[in-house]
């Protein structure tokens, strides 16, 4: 018996990946592949494992690829599960998942997974974890936060945003596996892209609302505190030292040390785009005055 529950990946080009998804969850009932008009081998994997393929054409704003799957997939089930290319849930999930959306008495709206990410082929257990994210609800109770409405030259995918569910929150017990980052050349990559994103919705202030919708309080806390990281000197030696020291990364190896690092980056990336993108945007007021 299928599990009464629809899955959404949003995709493009992850012919890398997508076979190891799809195995990890043939029991679902439905399965939407979201897909960006890849070039490679990504569709025909995705039907192969009896996935229905939707394209999704951006309009450079919003919605971006996940609410925009919320609100035009015909969904034959209630709950809905969001699952990214790159990430394996459990075997024990389906156990859990089919015990969540079949029950009928009173329970949660909405369900927070963890997730452990995998970089330079080992298993971090501290840095980056615990990694809650919502992803599986009652398709018409949750939407993706909107942080900004303008162009943040991230992709066509949302980055960051966290799902806001009108109800009840719990968390699930299978953790998910997260093949993120199997190459530091990735690491870059995918950074530069968010890093875009975080400079564009820090000039644009919505994350100073943000926090308080998020049902997860160690999740709304993270955010309240980049928020605040935003008016601190040296935050990427901040950023370093969060995820080296107070996320205990050390425990990690020399992989936690790199990741650290590499994240230390990141944050260096979006100081400097925050502060082009102001530069820019006072130039053109000057210009044009």
């Amino acid at each position: 018996m299928k599990v009464p529950v629809s899955f959404i990946i949003p995709v493009k080009n992850e012919e890398k990946n997508l076979s190891r998804c799809l195995a990890s969850i043939a029991w679902a009932g439905e399965i939407f592949v979201v897909d960006s008009h890849s070039t490679d081998a990504t569709s025909s994997i995705a039907k192969a494992h009896g996935a229905e393929v939707v394209q999704f054409d951006f309009n450079g704003t919003w919605p971006k690829k996940k609410n925009w799957a919320l609100e035009n997939l015909p969904f034959k089930n209630e709950w809905v599960f969001i699952l990214d290319a790159d990430e394996v849930l459990p075997a024990d999930a389906e156990e859990e998942f089919r015990r969540i959306v079949t029950a009928t008495d009173g329970q949660a709206d909405g369900y927070w997974i963890n997730r452990r990410f995998m970089f330079m082929g080992k298993w971090l257990r501290h840095a980056y974890h615990p990694n809650w994210n919502l992803r599986l609800f009652k398709h018409r109770a949750g939407r993706y936060e909107q942080l900004t409405s303008v162009d943040t030259h991230s992709g066509d995918n949302e980055v960051h945003e966290h799902v806001i569910v009108q109800g009840k929150t719990g968390s699930l017990v299978c953790e998910m596996d997260h093949y993120a980052f199997p190459s530091i050349e990735v690491f870059i990559e995918k950074h530069n892209r968010y890093s875009n994103w975080e400079a564009h919705v820090a000039l644009d202030k919505h994350l100073c609302e943000s926090a308080g919708s998020l049902q997860k309080t160690n999740v709304g806390m993270q955010r309240r505190l980049k928020r605040w990281s935003h008016k601190l000197p040296c935050r990427p030696l901040l950023r370093f030292l969060y995820v080296y020291l107070w996320q205990r990364g050390f425990l990690d190896g020399v992989e936690g040390y790199y990741f650290a690092r590499l994240h230390a980056i990141y944050e260096f990336l979006c100081v400097a785009k925050t502060h082009e993108i102001r530069m820019e945007t006072c130039s053109r007021k000057k210009a044009g005055s």
